[in-house]
Order: C-alpha cells, then structure tokens, then sequence
C-alpha cells in the first residue's frame, strides 16, 4: 500500500512538472530527491526501487550534455536533415518575413494572455477622426455607384480629383513628404466606410496604399528617391501601380518569366548601364492610368558589370515610368462588373538606368524580400478592410430590412429561419471587425504579423462572402434586380475579387497559414532547422542538442496539458478574465495545447511530407485560425469597454470558433496517415470525446434583435459604415424606414385588433386599410399621415428598378418620355 502510494505521487509529480513545464534540469533533480527519499525512508522491495531506479538512470545520464550529445543529438542530426524538406530562397525569405505575435503565443500551448490584454486599444487621433467624418463622408456623398458600375464603368473625374487631392492616396506617406501618415487603424477604418459605399472606390483607394511604389520607397529607396517619387505621390502627381503576377505566373511569384538584363544601352541621348527589361503583366489595379510603374522581375548580369560574382541576382524591384519607351499599356480588364481601373502591361526591350532599382543596385536580387516583407502589413489592411466594410453594410440593410418587409403579418426577421441567418451574419460581422481593429493595432504598435495577415486575408474574405450570401437569401428579390435602388447586388459580385487577389484563399488556407505558421512561430521549430543547416558543424550539434530536448520537454509538456485540459473541460486551466468571458480564455488555452501536441507530432512523423499533405496542413491551420480569431473577439470585447449588449455577440463567435477548431481536429486525426498515432493523439485530445457544442438556438433572437433594432449594439457593430440620411445613400434610408416602421407599430396592431379581426376594415393593402381605419375613427388623422408616410419610405426600399430594353445597353445615352410628359436622360 505505501509503496503504490510513492509510486501515485511519483506518477503525480512528473504530470505536474510537464504541465507546469519544469525543464529537463530542474524535474531531474526533483524527481532525483523524491527517488532518494523514497530509497531511504520509504517501505518496499529492493528490487521495486531498482526498477525506479532503472527507469530513472536515463533521465539523469541525459543530463550529461557531451554524452547526450554523442549518443543521441549527433545521430538524429543526421535523420533529421534527410527529413527536411526541400526548402527554395524565395520559401525561406517568406518564412522569415515580419514578425512573430499573438500567434506564436497561440503555438506554444499556453499562451500569456497578459501580451494581448496589456496591448493599447487603437484609437483615432482627432485628425484621423476628422478625415473620417469629413473628406471620407464627403468622398461617399460624391459616389453613384450605379453610374460607375452600369454607365460609366469607371470613377467620375471629379471623384478621382478629390481622391488626390485629399490625400486618399497618401495615407502611408509621412507628412514630411506631403502624406497624410495615418496609423494602419485610420487607414482601415477609411477603408471600411468606402467600402461601404463602393467597393469600386475602395479597390482604387486601397491599392497605392498597400504594396507598392510607396510602401516600397518607404522602407528600402534611397532618399534621393524618395525625396523624389514621395511628394509627388502625395499630391497625386503620380499615380501608381504595381506589376507583379503575369499569364505565366500567379501565385508561384517566385518562378517570374519576366527579366531585366544589365548592359550597355541609350538612355536620354546618352550611353550608361542600365537594365533592358522584357515582361508582360496582368490584373494590375491602376494600370491604365498608371503614371509610374512598381516592377517586380528577375535580374540578371551576364557580363558583371555590376562587378558580383554570380550572374543570377534574382528577383529585383524598380519604378519605371509609363511613357518610357517599349512600354504598352494594355486594355481594360472588367472585374466582375466592378470597374476600378486595372490591365495588363507590356514590356519590350524597356531600357532603363540602373537607379531605377528600388534602393539602388545594392538591393538588386532583394526584391522578394522586400515585397514579402511588407505583404505581411497590406494583406492585414486591405482586403480584410474591403470585406469588413460590405459586410458592416450587408448586416446593417438586412436587419432594418428584415424589420420593415413583413409576411403573414409580421417582420421576416422575426421567423426562426431568418433569425438563424441574421444572427450568424451578425457574429461574423463582429469576428472580422474584431480581427481588423486588433491586428491593425498591432501593426500601430511595431508588428509585421505575417501569419496572421494570412489568416486575416483567407477568413476574413470568406466571412465576407457567407455573410454576402445570407444578405442576398434574406432580402430575396431586392438583391437580386439590379438598378439605383440595389445596394446589395454589386458588393456580391464583388465578393470573388477579394477571394482571389494577395495570394488565392485556396493557397493561402493549404499551404500558407499553417505552413508559415508552424516554421516561424513554433518556439523550437525554426531553431533545429537552423542548426540543421549551420556550416559550423560543431556549432550546429550544440545548438540542436538543445533545441531538440527543448522540443521534446515543449511536447511532453503539450500532451499533458492537452490530456489533463480535455479530460477537466477546462477548468485545470487559469484564465485571466473573471466574468461571464472567462470559460472562452479556458478552452483557447485547451485548444492551444492540444494544436501543439498535434503539430508536433506531425511534423515528427511526416516531416517534409506534411508539405504535401495540404489537407492536414489546411485542418491545423484552420484551428490556429480559430483560436487566433476567437482571441481577437475576447480582445475587441475588451477595448469596448465590454459593453453587456455585445454578449450574445461575443458567446456566438466565441462558441462558433471554438467548435471549428474542435471539428477540424477531429477531422485532422481521422485523416491522420499513421493510424496509431492518430488513436494516440485522441487518446490525448479527445479522451472525453467531442464535448465543446456550437452556438445554442437561444442566441439567435438575441443577435437578431440587436440588428432589428437602433440602438447602440447595432450602431457600435456597424461603425464607420456610411450612414448618413440623404437621398442617394440607401444604407441610411433603410435605417430611416426601419425606424418609422417601429414607430406605426402600435398603430399598425390597433388596425388589426379593432378593425380587421371586427370586420370594420376590410381593406387588404395597408393604404386602404388606412383610409377605412380613419373614417371609422380607430386612427386619427395625424395617425393616419404617419402611417402613410411610413407606408411610402417602406415601399420606396422595396420597389425595385425596372428599365426600358435600351437602357440596359451600357453607355447608351437617349431620352425615355415618361407619364406626364417628362423626360429622363439614360
């Protein structure tokens, strides 16, 4: 009996110090006075304490670090590297591109909360509040978006002036050089509220602030350049675009056809060595008004006249002006018929000086990573930007909507169905804002976070497009016929585009989240890779002796955590929240070890071929994903000062997180090849089986309600959205009708009880139900006046648009004589 009582505290102890992760030294030496103790005072068999002796010895000789060394680190050196996969320049740059953050916490299986809760809520400076409610407002006033998608196909000239001279092109420019130098949390909040409104508008805006001329000159151009291009692209002087995916070549950049040549060539009147450029470019934003042209190709040296030793520089950067010649700029694409400017562009013998390049010629061969370097900032502004803004749109005209068109007698969104779909519209909304503001907040804050701009593009993007999709299924028919009065219709098919450009969602989810993920945010991963490949032979057995037992202890140490956090549901573990948030900080910190665990192993037992599985690599990158999202939303509830109206908000995205990245565990062991560790993982992870839900039923007429009705929940979900009462803005007329349709309510009710059920109104359309309900004296006069009053807004967004057969023909221009005489110009 007491010695299964020294043994259960024995077993007991070593759980504890791998889940309160020891170390190797100091569990050797705990372990190693409870064995002595327990040889000298302890009861028991000789040869039971020789056995734990026995089973301890290797711990203790592993201690030994020459020994350990010599008979273990030295030999799986050598496995090791075979099991490496094949690693490019262009793979290994992007691996090493920005900075690791919150995700890396995420990959350690106790991740410290205090790193992201401590971090400042972005805020907006009374100058980029300003901005906001001033030229941005005044921006989406000016747009039709009707007469730029169906008439124009392109910006009025007067939209495109103000868009240049009010800085909306340089808002990542220092105010030094004429910008506007907006914290990366202005500039998505810019772009939510035009997105709003256009996204026509916003993909012209987005771009010259994102990758390109500007971003580049910022951080790698000489000052001569920037002094140069700078203020120009200010003021809009300049108008920029950036040449990078081509027929031959999209995602794979690496492998560009396009080439420059270092020679001997005329330039101006003059013989200098220059680079001759051939290339062909597609799907570049801007193109076809470009001035100047960011240009990404491979350069080569054949003759060294750059005096280095190779000839191959690789990819290189440099700015080339439009009117240079052998430059043509090719006709317009047409993205889904939203016409923001973009083409193909041609080069033929292009011959341009060598300080074209970007940096000049000691940055020639860098430009691949420059451009992933600073992708890592733009994918986390841009398109998630784009996307959240229609989305905050999408929410905002579908509740009022829902609220204002009735069926049976009563607001569609008070059926079970559409509430379903309202509510996940709404969680959704609150997941991508929650995503953009905190992660633009720590971009304001010094991080280049490259995992998490790729989880930002692909989930994100995605987000935009479910939630596009319930929009169209809830307002049915008013989506769906195009005209002025559509406000949905042209967001939709704008959907893709996001989907598409900065890397496709299919790429961006299979190889890149977890891919990138896993090499640069893994705490000992990136360390034996490096030692691996260390030239310093002795140097490399050193430093892989320690990150491998460091590695070992790390998943030793992510089994229990993962075993003991399943097996309690979570409440071994400490959150730093009390309230009603705390179990959501419980289960990421659950989850987070049993995603280590699991990565490890995998990365253990396929090596190089986990590269190819990319459906196991999808599964964990989507857990990653949703731990990574589900910690925004805690977050994001925090810097709002966790208002109590947000809660169904915060437990439906929280919950609906943490289920995916339950299921897609799940998932990712049913599909795991090597069957035994598969069952051993689960035993592990899963050892209580499936036990975390999805959201319940009863939240969805609590989310409903809160996009149904005004109110601050719904004004703090939807904000920076272009709102304002005006006769071309569809999104505050909505607004308008919902309100007016909340306020004839109770008259509405009164009608029905006093006169319909009665038999005193038999009317079955709600004007003549009015006029009889007056003459009968149920309604008053002035009742009467509101009702209809009320009754012409909400038809008004309801009617949709019909055309003459002509007016469908794009850019025709004629008159349509109408009832009374009038004419209107199409």
């Amino acid at each position: 009996m007491v010695s299964a009582l020294w043994l259960l505290l024995f077993v007991s102890l070593v759980l504890w110090l791998a889940y309160q992760r020891a170390g190797f030294v100091k569990a050797t030496i705990v372990l190693g006075v409870l064995l002595v103790g327990y040889t000298i005072f302890g009861a028991g068999p000789i040869w039971w304490k020789a056995v734990l002796w026995a089973l301890f010895t290797p711990q203790l000789l592993l201690n030994i670090r020459p020994l350990r060394r010599s008979l273990i680190s030295r030999r799986f050196l050598r496995v090791y590297k075979r099991m490496l996969p094949s690693m490019s320049t262009t793979e290994r740059e992007a691996l090493e591109a920005g900075t690791v953050w919150w995700d890396g916490e995420l990959f350690t299986g106790g991740p410290d909360w205090n790193k992201l809760l401590s971090a400042k809520a972005p805020v907006l400076t009374a100058e980029e509040q300003a901005f906001i409610d001033g030229p941005c407002d005044e921006l989406c006033r000016m747009i039709d978006d009707w007469d730029i998608t169906h008439r124009r196909a392109d910006l009025p000239p007067e939209v495109f002036d103000f868009i240049k001279k009010k800085g909306f092109w340089a808002m990542i420019i220092p105010k030094k050089f004429g910008g506007l130098e907006f914290s990366a949390y202005a500039h998505s909040c810019v772009v939510v509220k035009i997105a709003s409104r256009s996204a026509t508008a916003a993909s012209t805006i987005v771009v010259p602030n994102s990758l390109g001329p500007a971003e580049l000159l910022l951080h790698y151009g000489s000052e001569e350049q920037k002094n140069h291009f700078l203020p120009r692209l200010a003021r809009g002087d300049e108008i920029p675009c950036f040449g990078l995916t081509g027929p031959r070549v999209g995602s794979d950049a690496g492998s560009l056809p396009d080439t420059g040549i270092v020679c001997k060539g005329f330039y101006q009147g003059r013989e200098i060595t220059g680079i001759r450029l051939n290339f062909s470019k597609r799907y570049i934003t801007l193109a076809p008004i470009a001035t100047i042209i960011g240009l990404a190709f491979r350069l080569f040296d054949p003759e060294k006249l750059l005096g280095g030793v190779g000839t191959d520089y690789g990819i290189t950067v440099a700015l080339v002006p439009r009117n240079t010649p052998g430059i043509t700029i090719g006709r317009r694409h047409l993205s889904l018929n939203n016409p923001f400017q973009n083409g193909p562009i041609l080069g033929r013998d292009v011959f341009v000086p060598l300080d074209a390049v970007i940096g000049g010629t000691k940055m020639a061969g860098q430009g691949w990573r420059m451009l992933v370097e600073q992708l890592s900032v733009g994918r986390c502004i841009s398109l998630p930007s784009i996307a959240t803004g229609g989305a905050k749109g999408a929410v905002y005209s579908t509740g009022a909507y829902a609220r204002i068109r009735r069926q049976f007698n009563m607001p569609i969104g008070r059926f079970e169905g559409v509430e379903a779909v309202i509510a996940r519209m709404a969680a959704r909304t609150y997941i991508m804002d929650a995503a953009r503001s905190v992660t633009t907040g720590a971009i304001d804050g010094g991080e280049k976070p490259s995992v998490p701009a790729g989880i930002l593009k692909y989930h994100i993007t995605e987000f935009g497009r479910m939630i596009a999709n319930d929009a169209m299924d809830v307002q049915g028919g008013k989506g769906i016929m195009l005209g002025p009065k559509n406000y949905l219709g042209r967001g939709y098919q704008a959907v893709p585009v996001s989907i598409t450009v900065e890397g496709a969602n299919i790429l961006t989810r299979s190889l890149i989240i977890f891919g990138q993920g896993a090499v640069r945010c893994h705490p000992w991963v990136l360390k034996e890779m490096n030692a691996a490949k260390d030239p310093d032979h002795a140097r490399g057995v050193r430093d892989f002796d320690s990150a491998l037992f460091g590695h070992i202890g790390f998943t030793i140490s992510n089994a229990v955590r993962s075993f003991f956090g399943a097996i309690t549901l979570s409440r071994i573990v400490k959150s730093p929240i009390k309230g009603p948030t705390t179990r959501y900080y419980e289960h990421i910190n659950r989850f987070s070890a049993s995603f280590a665990f699991a990565t490890d192993v995998a990365m253990l037992s396929l090596g190089g071929y986990l590269k190819k599985k990319e459906t196991l690599s999808a599964r964990l990158g989507d857990v990653l994903s949703s731990m990574y999202l589900a910690s925004m939303v805690l977050k994001h509830y925090e810097n709002q000062g966790r208002p109590e109206a947000d809660l169904p908000l915060v437990e439906y995205a929280c919950r609906q997180l943490l289920y995916q990245a339950q299921e897609q565990l799940h998932s990712f062991l049913r599909n795991f090849p090597v069957r035994w560790l598969a069952t051993l993982m689960r035993v592990l992870i899963f050892p209580r089986g499936l036990t975390y839900s999805a959201p319940s039923d009863r939240l969805n007429p609590r989310i409903s309600e809160l996009v149904m009705n005004p109110g601050e929940a719904r004004e703090r979900l939807c904000q920076y959205i272009y709102r304002t009462l005006e006769p071309t803005n569809h999104l505050g007329l909505v607004q308008q009708a919902m309100e007016f349709a909340i306020a004839a309510e109770p008259i509405e009710k009164r009608i029905r009880v006093e006169g319909v059920k009665t038999g005193r109104v038999t009317a079955l359309d709600l004007p003549g139900q009015i006029r009889e309900a007056q003459a009968a004296g149920i309604i008053s006069e002035a009742e009467a006046a509101q009702l209809r009053e009320y009754d012409r807004k909400v038809m008004d967004i309801i009617n949709v648009d019909d055309f003459d057969p002509r007016e469908l023909v794009a850019g025709s221009t004629y008159e349509i004589q109408l009832d009374g005489g009038s004419t209107r110009v199409a």
